[in-house]
């Protein structure tokens, strides 16, 4: 949490910038491992949702692994202390020089989402005298219940391989020598608070495994993929996310083999609370029915209000009384650009600082240049003296 003595030291910091609670990320990735060895699950670190090095460094040092969507992600995960054979590679448009770049570092497996994917694979593997590990990334058709912009599971979506392309895929898997097929992955969406989505997830999988075991293929792996939501509304009172009911929800509707392993990808989930946005009121402006707040940091910083109507915590971190209801808007000439409207907080001045709490996942890592300015720094917790 952000502490009176780390606001004193903000003063002397130029904002915008990302500013890390180190302990609660550690408490929240101590949670996830103690959860996972109990269920007997393994998590893939989402790299996508928060790609930091020392956000990095701290959940591999745990013993958790990898999930990559691009070459890049990869090149990265392996600096900052991930296996390459805990890696898993996701991805819709992986390029012919990732798909080397994965092969190179002898990555887990690759999970595939097409069936031209498969077989573009199968070639630069066998060109390379590899073998590739696959599982086949198929589409359960659950309903997230969540912003259609995060949804990926549904038949319609771009992601995956849905059941009527089954016998070409069967027929694609049996002709691809250089690929290795070890199981079957699925992902529902992102932001999944209601284990309702993962339970009926869980015996879509069960489905699907029987479907692929009837046609002589060995379902050693599944993978639940990612989507574990978090508590936007009250992130300072319940900032750990529920891997517990997660694990408590897999255990209760599937049930493995021997042999056969469990896997999610949980990205959001163990990062989203760690961080806040520091900025400063730039200017208050007064309408003639309401009151805007104008900070210094805008949908260039934290894209995702603008990009899905996503709600994050505001709140006055200088002021907190006496309380006023005004909007509190970023710096970019974007109507979008407005991070609470109508917020009931304390009354505004210039200087003030304001967080923007919830901010570790898709935050830092989509900050852009956007209008040439300069990218938001991160601050963290241990370095605050």
């Amino acid at each position: 949490m952000i502490t009176q003595s780390a606001l004193q030291s903000f003063n002397r910091m130029e904002t915008p910038f990302f500013y890390y609670d180190m302990d609660i990320l550690r408490a929240t990735v101590e949670k996830f491992v103690s959860t996972l060895d109990k269920y007997g699950v393994t998590a893939h670190y989402a790299v996508k949702a928060n790609s930091n090095d020392r956000i990095l460094k701290t959940i591999s040092g745990a013993g958790i692994k990898a999930e990559c969507a691009t070459g890049n992600e990869i090149t990265l995960a392996l600096a900052n202390g991930f296996a390459a054979d805990g890696i898993f590679f996701d991805g819709v448009a992986k390029t012919d020089k990732e798909i080397i770049t994965a092969l190179k570092a002898g990555v887990e497996l690759f999970n595939c989402e097409s069936i031209q994917e498969l077989e573009v694979i199968d070639a630069i593997a066998g060109g390379m005298g590899v073998k590739a590990a696959i599982a086949v990334r198929v589409n359960p058709d659950v309903d997230a219940k969540t912003h259609k912009y995060i949804t990926t599971g549904t038949e319609e979506d771009k992601f995956g391989i849905s059941s009527w392309a089954f016998d070409e895929l069967f027929a694609t898997l049996a002709r691809c020598r250089n690929l290795q097929f070890t199981g079957i992955h699925m992902h529902a969406g992102s932001q999944i608070t209601d284990m309702n989505v993962y339970a009926e997830l869980c015996k879509k999988a069960s489905e699907f495994e029987k479907l692929f075991t009837q046609r002589g293929f060995d379902v050693k792996l599944l993978n639940l993929g990612g989507g574990l939501g978090v508590d936007y509304e009250k992130p300072l009172d319940n900032w750990m996310p529920d891997i517990e009911g997660l694990c408590r929800t897999i255990s209760q509707n599937i049930s493995l083999k021997p042999g056969q392993t469990i896997h999610i990808e949980p990205g959001r989930a163990m990062v989203a609370n760690c961080a806040h946005i520091i900025s400063r009121v730039v200017y208050v402006k007064e309408g003639l029915k309401k009151k805007f707040a104008i900070l210094d940091c805008g949908m260039h910083t934290l894209i995702r209000p603008a990009l899905y109507q996503a709600s994050h915590k505001v709140e006055n971190l200088s002021c907190r009384e006496p309380l006023e209801k005004y909007d509190v808007v970023g710096c970019v000439c974007e109507s979008s650009d407005t991070f609470a409207k109508g917020l009931l907080g304390g009354a505004p001045h210039r200087g003030d600082f304001f967080a923007i709490h919830s901010a570790g996942a898709y935050g830092q890592v989509m900050n852009m240049r956007y209008l040439q300015r300069d990218l938001a720094p991160a601050v963290y917790s241990d370095d605050i003296k």
